[in-house]
């Protein structure tokens, strides 16, 4: 699959790279230089593989609340939050990202790997409910502008930051499927642990923003950025990546993610995560290695026993060092830990930090 922009990332020369189905910049010429980019100026993003859910209806407050361990329906007009869908066990099956647009209209944004199984599992839990649901994924697009010079080219664009996690409308030319007016979508999100905005927008606009974007990060040395930078930015930060970080065998809690548990209603799989919170042996948590490039799947050990498991690893360009995220005993998951990383058979010395490793 290939998202509207695909034609903008051929002429800028991207390396191209598979993701969940679709074809996706990588980089375009450097992944250390599109991170320091986005960590010192500005950086943009295709990120319209993701997906757009929207939930309209007499009791969509009510049917969210029943869907996330999180209070939704406690959000205001105009502001979103980040939490979790759990099973019937209390296991995270996807992150997301929820949007209230008024008491009786909400979206949510799920990941693009997960976007079909998400829709499917709250369709399927929405019987009961005076709720209509509609996938409008194919219909949208989405930029990110991230960066500590993006709430300069927001101004420069003549639209105003909306604040932290909340999202404003800009009127356009095109009907968006999500609102069903003729509405630009900003949002005061992203995934790089730096200020920036998420543009939600109908695909007519994507080619247009992208370009007009490009053009003033560019103008602040800024760079057009691939889901190389993104998962290396992401990881810094210590935020979760979906079917790594968490394949519906962790709980919120174990995902050090315990602040989306607010929800003090009936929500799916809350007897479960109740349960398993009291039987929780690990923790998720930073590594910061001495040397050695970690990935996925590593070995933790301390005195030469296994105790945790690497669930992402890289480079971190701002400490030139590798760093990885990951699942530890709880007993050795105190900040300044000294662990050892297995890679290739030899022990690498590592420090145990919270996830959010740069701070």
């Amino acid at each position: 699959m290939k998202t509207v922009l695909y034609d903008e990332h051929v002429k800028l020369n991207a390396h191209f790279t598979d993701f969940n189905g679709w074809d996706m910049p990588l980089y375009y010429k450097s992944i250390i230089e599109e991170h320091m980019s986005v960590r010192k100026h500005a950086g943009i993003f295709d990120v319209s593989h993701m997906g757009d859910i929207t939930v309209r209806g007499r009791e969509a407050g009510k049917f969210l609340d029943h869907m996330f361990p999180t209070k939704v329906s406690s959000l205001n007009d105009g502001e979103c939050i980040y939490t979790a869908f759990l099973n019937e066990k209390g296991q995270m099956i996807d992150d997301t990202i929820v949007y209230r647009m008024s008491s009786d209209s909400y979206f949510f944004v799920p990941n693009a790997g997960t976007t079909d199984k998400i829709y499917e599992w709250v369709t399927k839990n929405s019987k009961g409910f005076d709720v209509k649901i509609e996938n409008v994924s194919s219909k949208i697009s989405s930029i990110a502008l991230q960066g500590p010079e993006s709430e300069s080219v927001i101004s420069e664009l003549g639209f105003s930051y909306p604040g932290y996690f909340k999202f404003t409308y800009v009127n356009g030319k095109y009907k968006n499927a999500i609102t069903g007016k003729n509405d630009i979508i900003i949002s005061g999100t992203g995934y790089t642990g730096e200020k920036g905005v998420e543009f939600i927008i109908p695909n007519e606009y994507a080619v247009e923003l992208w370009r007009k974007l490009l053009s003033l990060v560019e103008k602040r040395s800024g760079l057009p950025c691939g889901l190389g930078s993104r998962d290396t930015l992401r990881m810094e930060k210590g935020m979760l990546l979906s079917g790594h970080d968490f394949n519906e065998n962790r709980d919120p809690y174990e995902a050090s993610i315990s602040f989306i548990v607010n929800n003090d209603g009936d929500f799916i799989g809350k007897k479960s995560l109740e349960d398993r919170r009291k039987e929780d042996k690990q923790i998720f948590r930073g590594f910061i290695l001495s040397d050695g490039i970690p990935r996925s799947g590593n070995s933790v050990k301390v005195n030469g026993k296994v105790v945790g498991t690497l669930t992402s690893g890289s480079i971190s360009p701002v400490l030139n060092k590798g760093i990885a995220l990951g699942y530890i005993d709880k007993e050795y998951s105190k900040e300044g830990t000294k662990v050892f990383v297995e890679i290739r058979g030899k022990d690498h010395e590592a420090t145990v930090s919270r996830p959010k490793i740069v701070k």
